[in-house]
């Protein structure tokens, strides 16, 4: 998986603790090794990590490890970048973007 820094990795086990029980809205990216795209929005993701902190949480989840969740939530496409309030998915956004408009997009969900 294309680690992205300052962002945590969670997994078909951890998803429920990590995500749905986590005090701010989370960001999931679904991921996967073999995602062109993927590396490219690593470091954007890692930038909001840290200047977002106080608002979002930022994790990743690798669909070739992990099938179940991406399962669950009808993700097809890498990546698929999910926004999660209160366990519910609020918004989806697939495919890499600059982090202007990555946060333009998130405005209304953080």
């Amino acid at each position: 998986m294309i680690k992205a820094a300052g962002v945590d990795e969670v997994t078909d086990a951890t998803f429920d603790a990590e995500v749905s029980k986590a005090a701010l809205p989370v960001l999931v990216e679904f991921t996967a090794d073999w995602c062109g795209p993927c590396r490219q929005i690593a470091p954007v993701l890692s930038a909001l990590a840290a200047e977002e902190a106080d608002r979002l949480k930022i994790v990743q989840l690798d669909v070739d490890t992990n099938p179940e969740t991406a399962a669950k939530y009808g993700v097809l496409s890498m990546p698929t970048l999910m926004v999660f309030r209160s366990g519910e998915p609020v918004k989806a956004m697939v495919g890499a973007r600059p982090k202007r408009r990555l946060l333009q997009e998130l405005e209304d969900v953080i």
